[in-house]
């Protein structure tokens, strides 16, 4: 049911409660991630006001999340937003929730003052590219990454 409308869609702010689905949403972009590991990730981000966590719940079940962080900028004289985390249960995709809570995200930046919004996704999903564009968003230059050893 792809073009089904969600009527019963509610977006809110996440739970301790959530980490066992939020751990499911990460091992699904492709990060194993467990209940408890996902638990302690949220004790830690819930304590730091820069960072929102919204949930979309739809027939009492979380099927989404999208995570965002506010911080100032070497760039720029006002602080910029980042979306740091979009994940939606596979068998939801294509209804419209990533929408939602893509607004959802915008609309509190907005309400915080945050007027410019990144984000960053792996090169091959090419739909997620396409579903951001979509929504205004533009490519602007590349992301590198490197793992670093770390000495205890």
């Amino acid at each position: 049911m792809p073009n089904e409308r969600l009527f019963d869609l509610a977006i809110r702010a996440a739970e301790m409660n959530d980490a066992a689905v939020l751990a499911q949403l990460m091992c699904e972009l492709g990060y194993e991630t467990t209940k408890l590991e996902m638990q302690t990730r949220m004790k830690r981000i819930a304590a730091d006001e820069r960072y929102r966590t919204f949930v979309a719940v739809r027939d009492g079940k979380v099927c989404g999340m999208v995570g965002t962080l506010t911080c100032p900028s070497y760039e720029h004289n006002d602080p910029g937003g980042r979306i740091l985390a979009l994940a939606i249960l596979s068998r939801m995709r294509r209804r419209g929730i990533g929408r939602a809570l893509i607004a959802a995200a915008e609309e509190d930046f907005a309400q915080r003052g945050i007027k410019r919004v990144a984000l960053n996704t792996r090169l091959a999903r090419e739909d997620a590219h396409k579903f951001y564009e979509s929504l205004g968003y533009e490519r602007n230059g590349w992301r590198f990454v490197k793992q670093l050893s770390v000495r205890d």
